[in-house]
């Protein structure tokens, strides 16, 4: 089994000041496979450092993070990243971009262009792949990111506000992909959004992060990804206790916002 383990992480920086910023605080979670996961929290409070930490990006000031039996302490072929903005070879065809993996791995590049093809079909890009990356739109790149992504069959797929850029029509849009390829693919997600609804519409688990330390300061379990694989993700933002949690958290998050701005006056 796969399961990302995370055990007493600590990441501790210093500043260009010299001072001491404890970026994250006794992490420790463990996050079966197949689970997905959304992390958010005030700005701050640490969720990229515990993304680029799984990522093998930085090593923790102490405490450990393994998958399955191995402990992440570099980037890794089992593990895949999608940031917001792509990160994408935008003079690269789409093609070339979604086999980039695959080639540096040299594999039989018959078969990665039938992987390339059958993965632009899932992901909906079809007849895109001699188009320059430079010429799609923003929603169109991110799913060359997705595909580029899952392309290399990775067991775990860290997001990074994959969606924060989009605008709202294509971000609805992109969510109901992202759990159709959850569903479909099995996969282990963590995905990082510094919006409320979305972390209760993706995520079947959700940490709030709090700040100063960065830390796990509530968890949640959560129906309504479950219920976006068949439903609407409009119907369910209506839905009478997706509404009540949003404010729950909404007021958690203003809480914890007003208290940082009272101790930097």
């Amino acid at each position: 089994m796969s399961d990302l383990v995370s055990q007493d992480v600590n990441m501790i920086f210093k500043s260009l000041k010299g001072e001491t910023v404890h970026a994250l605080k006794d992490i420790s979670f463990t996050l079966k496979k197949g689970e997905l996961l959304t992390v958010l929290g005030p700005s701050g409070c640490g969720k990229t450092t515990l993304l680029n930490i799984a990522a093998g990006f930085l090593r923790p000031t102490s405490g450990t993070i393994t998958l399955g039996d191995k402990e992440i302490n570099g980037p890794g072929l089992e593990r895949g990243m999608v940031f917001q903005q792509g990160a994408l070879f935008e003079w690269l065809t789409v093609n070339e971009n979604v086999n980039f993996g695959l080639r540096m791995k040299k594999e039989d590049p018959i078969k990665t262009a039938k992987k390339v093809e059958e993965w632009l079909d899932i992901v909906g890009l079809q007849g895109f792949g001699n188009t320059p990356t430079y010429q799609l739109s923003g929603g169109m790149q991110q799913r060359v990111a997705l595909a580029r992504c899952l392309i290399n069959d990775p067991d775990l797929i860290l997001m990074d506000e994959p969606l924060g850029a989009l605008d709202a029509l294509t971000r609805e849009k992109m969510q109901s992909l992202v759990l159709k390829l959850w569903k479909e693919t099995g996969k282990t997600i963590i995905l990082i959004t510094h919006s409320v609804e979305e972390a209760l519409l993706l995520g079947e688990r959700l940490y709030v992060m709090a700040p100063r330390p960065g830390r796990i300061h509530k968890e949640y379990t959560l129906p309504f990804a479950t219920m976006g694989l068949d439903g609407d993700l409009r119907e369910i933002k209506n839905d009478k206790e997706f509404v009540s949690k949003r404010e729950e958290i909404l007021t958690m998050i203003w809480n914890m916002e007003e208290e940082i701005m009272g101790k930097e006056v």
